[in-house]
């Protein structure tokens, strides 16, 4: 598929994908959703890619659905939009690489659903964060998912109820970001989390990745029961075995990543 909202590039290990729509502060257009999915589709299935990370041009990171598309329109052309938008945003937590959003400017709505949705989040000093549907009679429920297990309950419903813009130290104090930077240290910050990440077997990350999504809605006894299998299946891996030994001969470990 030949991209024109979104860009993707890949650096050694590290795949960067950009929102790329600027004048239209990133809107999720259909066509920018179909773009999306294609990509991380595609990165699912390669094998050099350890972490993604997802970015924007311009100044801002995602101004949420593009409401154009949402005007006079019937209910199947609705369900359509959301219906692609939920896989999309779906594949994030699917895929076997971690997934870090670097975030500048406003992320409202969907933008604010898909900084949530990324496993990591870093966020320059002067981002804000919304889900204002509630002003314009479009409850942001889909965001509302992704919020409402990221943030809290409390957290969660004072955003979707009032709609009002969080800084990013309050974005961060709410758990939806793991760190606000200087403007000037976001790109390098972020690919410093990025580089630390890949030093990892991607094996290991896969395997990482799906047991937290898996278990954290379990109860405690089921959660640590899959816990437990996993990481004895895990201790099965080369990788598992090659660290361990690495690690009590004081040498760096050498990654199959199987």
């Amino acid at each position: 598929m030949q991209y024109k909202e979104i860009e993707y590039r890949a650096n050694e290990a590290i795949g960067y994908l950009t929102l790329n729509n600027p004048s239209k502060a990133n809107a999720l257009s259909k066509k920018m959703i179909l773009e999306l999915t294609d990509i991380l589709t595609i990165l699912a299935a390669n094998g050099s890619i350890k972490v993604i990370i997802i970015r924007a041009a311009g100044k801002h990171f995602c101004a949420g659905h593009y409401l154009k598309e949402m005007v006079d329109k019937g209910i199947k052309e609705y369900k359509d939009i959301f219906d692609r938008c939920t896989k999309m945003m779906q594949l994030i937590h699917e895929i076997p690489q971690p997934v870090i959003a670097q975030v500048q400017g406003v992320a409202t709505a969907a933008g604010c659903q898909l900084v949530s949705w990324c496993d990591l989040a870093i966020a320059e000093e002067n981002a804000r964060f919304a889900t204002p549907g509630v002003k314009i009679g479009l409850f942001c429920t889909t965001p509302m998912v992704a919020l409402s297990r990221s943030i809290g309950r409390k957290a969660a419903m004072e955003m979707l109820l009032t709609g009002r813009f969080l800084s990013a130290q309050e974005a961060k104090d709410f758990g939806l970001i793991n760190r606000v930077v200087p403007t000037q240290m976001l790109e390098s910050e972020t690919q410093t989390l990025a580089e630390d990440i890949a030093k990892a077997s991607q094996f290991v990350l896969a395997i990482g990745k799906q047991a937290f999504y898996d278990q954290i809605d379990q109860t405690d006894d089921k959660a640590l029961d899959y816990a437990r299998h996993t990481i004895a299946m895990n201790l099965t891996a080369r990788d598992a075995q090659n660290g361990i030994k690495a690690f009590l001969a004081k040498e760096k470990p050498v990654w199959e990543n199987c």
